[in-house]
């Protein structure tokens, strides 16, 4: 009895784990993505570590300059990944910067790989994250320059501008190499095929022509 109860332990701490697993964990020193193989895994493989220099691990990003906001959300999201230092390759860890125009906004996304951690670099933020069904509770904060606040992993989140004569500017710090982003009325209404107007109408209790209308929009990408 004492064994199957010591099995059953170790199943669920494994099991646990499982869960609790996001990017792979780097067992040497580092793992320099090497972009180039035509071998697909979870991330990138590795590069021969006798080829790595120090320019695996680094960007001229031009993060402390302005990027341009003139779209129909005033915001851009600079996102630094694996993808971009292959460095970055199994070490669980990306940046952002994220500039917005007077009144601009990072509009409602989720992450579905990282946790995200915001600080105000300029200006000031209204910002919010809203919790999982059934609840769905929406917690907010007004920040200011030099606050920080926290985005867990997968949930619907939000910052906003609330200054109509200023702009502001923040620093992400995301526990992912490529942490995604699925922003939310981009992946519904501007999804490609259309999801059908039937499945929309029901689901967001409006007449077809809503739809319609919603689709036919311009659904901007402020990603960069």
């Amino acid at each position: 009895m004492a064994t199957s109860h010591i099995l059953l332990a170790a199943l669920l701490a494994l099991v646990s784990w499982q869960a609790m697993a996001s990017d792979p964990s780097p067992l040497q020193d580092f793992c320099v993505a090497d972009k180039y193989s035509p071998v697909l895994v979870n991330g990138f493989v590795c590069k021969d570590p006798k080829v790595v220099n120090a320019d695996d691990f680094f960007m001229a990003a031009n993060l402390d300059k302005p990027m341009d906001t003139t779209n129909k959300v005033g915001s851009n999201v600079t996102l630094i990944n694996a993808m971009k230092i292959p460095g970055l390759n199994t070490l669980g860890i990306s940046i952002a910067r994220i500039d917005y125009a007077p009144l601009g906004e990072n509009p409602p996304h989720t992450h579905p790989r990282a946790t995200e951690i915001l600080t105000v670099l300029e200006g000031a933020l209204y910002v919010g994250f809203v919790t999982s069904n059934p609840e769905n509770k929406l917690f907010t904060k007004k920040l200011e320059k030099g606050d920080v606040f926290v985005f867990p992993q997968g949930l619907i989140h939000f910052q906003f501008n609330p200054c109509a004569n200023k702009p502001a500017v923040a620093i992400a710090a995301l526990s992912s190499q490529n942490p995604g982003a699925i922003t939310i009325a981009n992946a519904v209404f501007g999804s490609k095929p259309p999801i059908s107007d039937d499945v929309l109408a029901k689901a967001f209790q409006v007449e077809k022509n809503t739809v319609k209308w919603l689709q036919a929009q311009f659904w901007a990408d402020n990603q960069n």
